[in-house]
């Protein structure tokens, strides 16, 4: 068995019935990956490659990182927050170095690092356009860490932003916890959350990370399963 392990933060961690609707991508990942794969999720809430590596999680993920595996690394939301110097991380030094760090770790083990750009935040300006982006900067600094070790890269954070301009404010809300009070039993409040997804928008940003390693192709590709051919009028 295969196992890819998740670094990264509340974007990807698997959520329990305490944040419901809540869902993280790598909490649903596995629909589609082929049978023999299996994903290991350590991303934790509000983490950034720093705390996360302050905490001790990555060394968690060390001890049980095989040969043959993945480490799939995400981060971006909580390297942003400046006020906050136990996350913050500058985006082209130790927001980098940072990723280093996990790459190598992953390599040591003979397993198969892979860099995902964060996934954009509901940031409209209007019905059908997109402000600048939060972590233009963060995103960049992934792909020169990239280019620089020689690491997959998939680009979660264009594909987001794509696909947020093409559903429009209103149609994208269904993807992230945004939604009127009384909607759900377990959250009778109103949430205008634009960074947390539900379950549609994890299923929606887990496909473009899933299309982004078919497209590596070899060892990304035979993980997941061949998409369905439509069946002949």
């Amino acid at each position: 068995m295969n196992t890819i392990f998740w670094a990264g933060d509340s974007t990807v961690q698997t959520n329990n019935y305490a944040t419901y609707p809540q869902t993280g991508i790598g909490q649903v990942f596995s629909l589609f990956l082929r049978e023999g794969y299996q994903v290991e999720n350590h991303a934790k809430n509000g983490r950034s490659t720093k705390s996360f590596l302050d905490e001790g999680r990555l060394a968690v993920i060390e001890q049980r990182l095989g040969e043959g595996d993945f480490l799939f690394i995400q981060f971006g939301h909580n390297d942003e927050k400046s006020e906050d110097p136990s996350r913050y991380t500058d985006p082209f030094s130790s927001f980098m170095e940072n990723l280093e760090i996990y790459i190598n770790t992953a390599r040591k083990k003979g397993a198969f690092p892979v860099l995902i750009t964060p996934v954009e935040r509901r940031c409209f300006v209007d019905e059908g356009h997109l402000g600048p982006g939060a972590h233009g900067d963060y995103v960049e600094g992934m792909k020169r860490t990239a280019r620089k070790c020689q690491v997959p890269l998939v680009d979660l954070y264009s594909a987001s932003r794509r696909a947020l301009e093409k559903a429009g404010e209103e149609g994208s809300r269904k993807w992230y916890m945004f939604f009127p009070a009384g909607s759900y039993e377990e959250h009778m409040e109103e949430s205008t959350d634009n960074t947390h997804l539900r379950y549609e928008g994890a299923v929606k940003y887990a496909s473009f990370i899933a299309e982004g390693l078919r497209n590596l192709g070899g060892i990304y590709r035979e993980m997941l399963f061949e998409e369905p051919q439509a069946e002949a009028l």
